[in-house]
């Protein structure tokens, strides 16, 4: 797995904010392909525009999930 890029939540499922340059870095360009979806396509390419808002969304969460500090699993507060 390498070195994590996102910190576990410490209550419930998945993960927190990132703790590495690396995982800030996926973050804002997820971010960023939002926003350029958002502004970039007009209203006749909706279809475009769900879909690529998809796939950028589907590429996040396998990212995260794969660079998660421990895994992705239930947590109850208490330290690891």
């Amino acid at each position: 797995m390498g070195k994590p890029w996102f910190h576990p939540k410490r209550y419930g499922y998945g993960a927190g904010l990132p703790c590495s340059w690396e995982g800030w870095l996926v973050l804002f360009a997820f971010m960023g392909v939002i926003a350029g979806v958002s502004y970039g396509f007009d209203d006749s390419h909706w279809r475009l525009r769900a879909a690529t808002g998809l796939l950028a969304f589907v590429a996040l969460v396998v990212i995260v999930v794969a660079k998660t500090r421990g895994g992705w699993r239930w947590r109850w507060g208490q330290g690891e």
